[in-house]
């Protein structure tokens, strides 16, 4: 089933279930666990587990996804009246590891998991992924007993948690769960300090610096028996709680983890609607997905642009603006659709992008001339490619450290999600 002419119906159905989550669901949150699994041309979805988690950190009033972005999406339904009440796009390592050559050759599965607020009744979940010619194609569907006693119940492991920022009803707030790796029980203490700056980090920079007031930030007290993250060229292997590593597909600056499961456990101290995670390591690197998880370190010299940039991806959709040969992505982007980050163009269907933004004097594409490098315009080069994808802005915190501004584009995109998940 394609999902085309979704965002009208999504409009529809939104106002009619908009203050009605009391009547659909609980304040706590069901997470399904599954395995996703494939190689460069096919995908399959194992189910893992159910499990019920204390806390509901989301919205209560936007449960209908209005975006339309990430590589996958879901969506769930009562299943006596057949209403969509709730829906969420979202990405994954998967995706990015499907563009690798590694793909190519064999086939891999990864640890995903889709979070909503926990049914009152049965519901059915409809997942989908987005094909290459830029549409949701349903994937698989799952019927679920909120009363099946095979649900799991409550905190693998529940850790002390540290409020760096509280300001109010998660419901109401853009909730941070902040979770450490590689910090030992003795370096706690440092996490917290961290949890602290970075807290700081986030209202330097615009817009985030005009909405201070609509977030939550906390830190979940974690232990790692080892100090740092994996460096597998350096054969430096860490005994931590989430198993970071650099050299993702062979990138070393990409700093990731596979093991889904235990982020997921950590993070569910809290309610969350972002998860970031801290890396104890002054090496540089990073990393995020959007509506999976954000990763950054916590002591390079540029750990506050880091963080600020790689929330950027996770949080909003942004997509990364550069194109070099750091990453190991091949054919990333069909250059005959219209990408779903909101900041990168194929010019395909440009007025849904940022045209808005651009002055009539500003020639589009714009000339890589600098009498327009302040100006908005769709400058060619970004989401790793030069040829065939534009930009907003000549120079952005989504492509290079140089500046300390996000681009007029980015900064909509977002403050649009801001508002989302606190109004």
């Amino acid at each position: 089933m394609k999902k085309s002419g979704l965002v009208l119906i999504l409009i529809f159905i939104s106002a009619a279930t908009f203050g009605q989550f009391d009547t659909y669901f609980k304040n706590e949150t069901l997470r399904l666990d599954y395995r996703h699994a494939g190689n460069a041309d096919r995908e399959y979805y194992f189910m893992d587990e159910l499990i019920a988690e204390p806390y509901w950190g989301g919205s209560k009033t936007n449960l209908i996804d209005t975006f339309e972005y990430g590589n996958y999406f879901f969506e769930v339904y009562d299943q006596a009246s057949g209403i969509l009440i709730y829906s969420r796009g979202y990405s994954s390592l998967f995706a990015e590891w499907q563009t690798t050559l590694e793909a190519k050759k064999l086939d891999k599965s990864f640890e995903e998991t889709i979070v909503f607020p926990m049914p009152k009744n049965k519901v059915f979940v409809k997942l989908y992924a987005r094909s290459w010619q830029g549409q949701f194609v349903e994937q698989v569907e799952y019927e679920i007993d909120p009363k099946d006693y095979f649900i799991k119940k409550g905190l693998k492991n529940k850790y002390p948690v540290y409020q760096a920022l509280n300001q109010g009803d998660p419901a109401e707030k853009v909730d941070i769960v902040i979770i450490p790796d590689g910090y030992t029980k003795e370096e706690m203490d440092l996490f917290k300090q961290d949890c602290d700056k970075f807290a700081k980090v986030l209202f330097d920079y615009h817009p985030y610096a005009e909405y201070k007031d609509r977030f939550n930030i906390s830190g979940v007290l974690a232990p790692s028996e080892e100090s740092g993250a994996d460096i597998p060229k350096e054969n430096i292997w860490r005994n931590t709680i989430l198993g970071t590593s650099f050299y993702t597909f062979d990138s070393e600056r990409y700093c990731m983890t596979t093991e889904n499961k235990s982020v997921r456990d950590v993070a569910a101290n809290v309610p969350y609607d972002q998860i970031y995670i801290l890396v104890n390591t002054e090496k540089y690197g990073g990393g995020a997905i959007f509506n999976h998880y954000n990763i950054s370190v916590n002591s390079n010299k540029n750990a506050g642009k880091i963080f600020i940039h790689e929330l950027g991806h996770g949080f909003a959709g942004l997509a990364d603006e550069y194109y070099d040969n750091s990453t190991s992505y091949n054919d990333f982007y069909n250059l005959e659709v219209e990408p779903w980050e909101p900041n990168i163009t194929t010019l395909v269907d440009f007025d849904a992008k940022w045209k808005h933004l651009i002055a009539d004097s500003i020639p589009i594409p714009t000339p890589d001339l600098e009498k327009y490098y302040s100006a908005m315009g769709v400058f060619e080069g970004g989401g790793y490619s030069a040829k065939g994808i534009y930009r907003p802005k000549k120079d952005c915190l989504m492509k290079t450290f140089n500046g300390d501004i996000f681009c007029d584009a980015c900064s909509e995109a977002i403050r649009k999600m801001i508002n989302f998940y606190s109004k």
